[in-house]
């Protein structure tokens, strides 16, 4: 794995939006980007994994109950580093990126969903995007998925850029799954002002350019918290060290 450092001015999105509906009653009065795994919300959980590498700056996205996202981050040891858009009405991934272009015009940066566990090296991710070809707008974390079925299933080349991704189908290729953590160019910006009405960025932009992601696999940990079932198991198998 090639490490390289964060390139300096290097900013992230952070989006923090979602209800959580399938956590419920829990997230009927906690965010779910604010639920906790060992007692730390998963928002800090990313919040110290980012800036601790060397991010400059993170823009949190926030809809359902602002107020408790707004508060934690103000008193974030990191809150001079944290920028706050609201959406009154939650505009997805696709749509959040296209509306906060400029917040990310100084070039390359990172983006995903604030209410999912992960730990990987920040490092490594940036190194496997240096190497990237030349044709690929960015580069995709993917990880190994006890749920392919559930998930965006990738196909690989021999030089690691997913040729096809497979959105949540019956019996998929494999189980190496797009885990919807990236490090993305300005240059995705130009694709998504082509694409006025895409919404979800893994669903409605990523497949569109098969070919042109290059890949980086999370084999430390990476779970998506969306049932509770899955918080269950993040909280039994996830360690700090």
């Amino acid at each position: 794995m090639t490490v390289t450092a964060v390139p300096p001015g290097t900013r992230a999105l952070l989006l923090a939006g979602g209800e959580g509906t399938r956590l419920r009653p829990l997230t009927l009065t906690t965010p779910k980007c604010l639920v906790p795994i060992h007692g730390k919300p998963l928002l800090g959980i990313w919040l110290d994994l980012l800036f601790s590498a060397g991010i400059e700056r993170a823009l949190v996205n926030t809809s359902y109950l602002p107020d408790q996202v707004r508060a934690f981050c103000a008193a974030s040891p990191w809150a001079a580093k944290i920028d706050l858009v609201h959406e009154e009405h939650l505009l997805g991934t696709a749509g959040t990126l296209r509306a906060n272009a400029d917040y990310f015009s100084g070039g390359t940066f990172f983006m995903a969903h604030a209410d999912n566990l992960s730990r990987f090296s920040v490092e490594g991710f940036f190194g496997a995007h240096a190497a990237r070809p030349s044709n690929c707008l960015g580069t995709m974390m993917t990880f190994q998925t006890e749920r392919p079925k559930d998930c965006g299933i990738v196909e690989l080349d021999g030089r690691g850029v997913a040729i096809a991704i497979h959105e949540k189908v019956e019996n998929p290729p494999g189980n190496l799954a797009n885990a919807a953590v990236f490090i993305l160019e300005t240059t995705i910006f130009p694709e998504l002002a082509r694409n006025p009405l895409a919404t979800d960025f893994c669903r409605d932009i990523v497949p569109q350019f098969a070919g042109r992601w290059f890949t980086f696999q999370n084999a430390i940990y990476h779970r998506d918290i969306g049932s509770p079932e899955s918080l269950a198991k993040a909280q039994h198998e996830f360690h700090w060290n």
